[in-house]
């Protein structure tokens, strides 16, 4: 998308009358900058273990943690809408989290068990995964925590052997979302010595500390577990420039395409991204802002449907490629009319 700026002299009124193309349906389709499609989609799902269980997410009006048989149904669901991608997250059983997170890898947990159905089941949907310790770890925190530092190089040894397990289960895109220093360079260069040329790695190199992942938190059972915060690795929500620090860094090391996170909040941070690297941009409408909108709506204060449609558009105007949304199988239904 060119964002080049405007040079010439509009003729003065009433030669010209901006609402001209403005006046019918028609018109408007046909000056139309920007489009929303099925395609721009990724749909974030959450899986627990068990059998036909679907768990209300009280944060989250008509989200749900799905054990893995119904998050098989989810995957057919997704690929007859034409979502291309779907985005694991998982609720572990708090008995399986420690300090050192070994169930980060394990070969059989239940993120590399729900790729591997996935992948049978729907084998043309690209499954994306997360890569962060939080879901294993009894201190809640993305990284392995040491006398109260959650410490970096360490945590980028975990995160390596959790992204190569992720990789021989079969998930298509990897999503680091730590926040680690050289995280990108170790998978990548751990991934090509295996043999996972082709597993795709979806940085999310600006993810800011923002209080809009409190709804996520319940979701994954994370709210519970963490003792502190996470301002020492997760980005400063007064900071932009860092964040094109932290693309040409990810970009260096590796990474095939870039998220900001959260969305609606940081649309500068997603055209900045655009504008500077012109690699494929993609942002994470987060559980909050969901969340949001989805309160708004159900009280009768928002039409759902428009503002889920606007917001999606927002993203693709600041220069996204897609978004990560939990909107996405609302949204497909209603681009197709169902």
């Amino acid at each position: 998308m060119s964002r080049a700026p405007h040079s010439r002299t509009l003729a003065p009124f009433p030669m010209t009358r901006l609402r001209r193309t403005r006046a019918t349906a028609a018109l408007r389709d046909l000056v139309r900058e920007n489009t929303l499609s099925v395609s721009d989609l990724i749909w974030p799902v959450f899986v627990v273990d068990g059998e036909g269980r679907e768990d209300d997410i009280p944060s989250m009006p008509g989200v749900t943690r799905k054990s893995i048989d119904r998050l098989v149904d989810a995957a057919h669901e997704a690929a007859d809408l034409g979502i291309p991608a779907i985005c694991l997250f998982p609720y572990t059983d708090p008995a399986l989290k420690t300090e050192a997170c070994e169930e980060a890898w394990n070969p059989d947990n239940l993120s590399n068990r729900a790729i591997r159905a996935i992948k049978a089941a729907v084998p043309d949907i690209a499954v994306m995964t997360d890569i962060a310790l939080d879901p294993y770890n009894a201190n809640g925190h993305d990284g392995i925590v040491r006398d109260g530092e959650i410490v970096n190089d360490e945590t980028v040894a975990a995160l390596t052997k959790m992204a190569l397990a992720q990789a021989e289960a079969g998930a298509d895109i990897l999503g680091p979302s730590d926040m680690m220093d050289g995280r990108i360079g170790a998978m990548r260069h751990a991934l090509e010595a295996e043999g996972h040329t082709n597993v795709t790695i979806m940085s999310y190199t600006a993810k800011y500390a923002s209080a809009f992942y409190g709804p996520f938190r319940d979701a994954v059972g994370a709210s519970g577990a963490l003792k502190g915060d996470k301002k020492t690795y997760q980005m400063d929500p007064a900071n932009a420039d860092e964040a094109m620090r932290l693309v040409e860094r990810d970009l260096s090391e590796g990474a095939d395409m870039i998220m900001v996170k959260p969305g609606m909040p940081y649309l500068d941070i997603c055209q900045r991204v655009k504008d500077t690297f012109g690699v494929p941009t993609y942002a994470y409408q987060v559980s909050g802002e969901y969340a949001m909108l989805m309160a708004a709506a159900q009280n009768g204060w928002l039409d759902g449907d428009t503002v889920m449609a606007e917001s999606l558009m927002a993203f693709k105007r600041a220069g996204c490629d897609g978004i990560l949304t939990y909107f996405a199988p609302r949204m497909a239904r209603a681009l197709q009319g169902r």
